[in-house]
């Protein structure tokens, strides 16, 4: 089976590569809907976008980027950037509209006992910019992976590394053995499978939330503007903190075995009989569900703070139509510029 087929996928004879074997630039003119990235340490930046490039940018008019033939529809263009390479050289193959960045010998199988072996060292840094609709799976081993503006599902399994989630509105599923995953502003929904590694995210807008651990903690911020909370998280040892907007709408049942829980919201309930610690309730109309379990691990709800109003007083603000204590002329509300001289005993 091909290195470059996707889970499950039968292999189909290549319609192009390229070996790259240093700092190399390609652009691909035709339409790419799917990429698939394979490397072992370094680091990798995949962004969508929908803005076709620009004449100063490599591979665009009248520069000296290669330029790779693919039809020109007249999509946004993609480009793979290698800006940094040691060890082996990497393939870039084009089979019709799938893209594929990866080492001959890496399969997606095979990035979970990739570290057990002794192949020497290798590292790349490969960025890629691609339609912002395209499918996307990125398998990293002792590397970062950054992933940004992309609008199609995302497949992220990270084997000793991390992985950056910013502004997705896909589907992602992201696997770690102990790399931990950050994400920000995503609106699509969100599963994390994970070892040791944590789960950081940030302005969570997403309708549905899916993660389990062994040992690694759970950091949740879920945004206000969320259509509905459907948010299940499990782990064994690992801490779960999860901050609710003020006017959350969800029922809760949050419960730990031995580990302890804490809630901000008065309308829940504890129970804590034979040992355990059990948070439920129902918050606002009960639309929504948070279901959290852990063995030993903690468990937090906190409660985001209101949204900041224009129309609100800070602290020393006058009501509208009174001047603040510092901007009166009767000087009541002046304040000593200086330090006032010392009283001077008469002798």
């Amino acid at each position: 089976m091909s290195p470059y087929a996707a889970p499950g996928e039968a292999a189909v004879p290549d319609e192009r590569s390229w070996e790259i074997a240093e700092p190399r630039t390609l652009t691909f003119d035709g339409p790419v809907e799917e990429l698939r990235i394979r490397i072992v340490d370094g680091a990798v930046n995949v962004v969508g976008t929908d803005a076709p490039r620009d004449a100063g940018e490599p591979g665009g008019p009248g520069n000296n980027g290669d330029a790779v033939p693919g039809g020109g529809s007249g999509r946004p263009a993609a480009r793979v950037e290698v800006s940094a390479l040691h060890g082996p050289p990497l393939r870039v193959l084009r089979r019709g509209r799938t893209l594929v960045v990866a080492y001959d010998d890496l399969t997606w199988k095979g990035l979970r006992s990739w570290r057990g072996r002794k192949r020497g060292r290798r590292e790349a840094v490969v960025s890629v910019s691609v339609p912002a609709a395209v499918r996307l799976s990125v398998g990293v081993v002792g590397a970062s992976a950054m992933v940004s503006g992309v609008r199609g599902p995302t497949q992220v399994r990270v084997v000793a590394g991390h992985c950056t989630l910013a502004g997705l509105s896909g589907d992602v599923t992201a696997e770690t053995v102990s790399g931990n995953v950050e994400a920000q502003d995503l609106s699509g929904s969100l599963r994390v499978k994970s070892v040791s590694g944590e789960l950081t995210l940030a302005d969570g807008g997403g309708s549905r939330v899916r993660a389990q651990s062994v040992s690694g903690a759970m950091i949740l911020d879920l945004d206000p503007s969320a259509p509905r909370t459907d948010v299940a998280l499990r782990t064994v040892s690992g801490e779960i903190a999860v901050r609710l907007p003020p006017d959350a709408h969800a029922r809760v049942d949050a419960r730990t075995v031995t580990g302890a829980v804490s809630s901000v919201f008065e309308e829940l309930s504890a129970d804590g009989r034979w040992g355990a610690g059990r948070l439920t309730g129902t918050l606002g109309t009960g639309s929504g569900r948070l279901r959290a379990a852990t063995v030993s691990g903690p468990i937090a709800l906190l409660r985001r703070p209101q949204p900041w109003s224009g129309d609100a007083l800070l602290p020393g603000d006058a009501p509208p139509g009174e001047a603040a204590p510092g901007d009166r002329d009767d000087g009541a509300g002046d304040v000593p510029r200086s330090r006032p001289e010392p009283l001077r005993k008469d002798g």
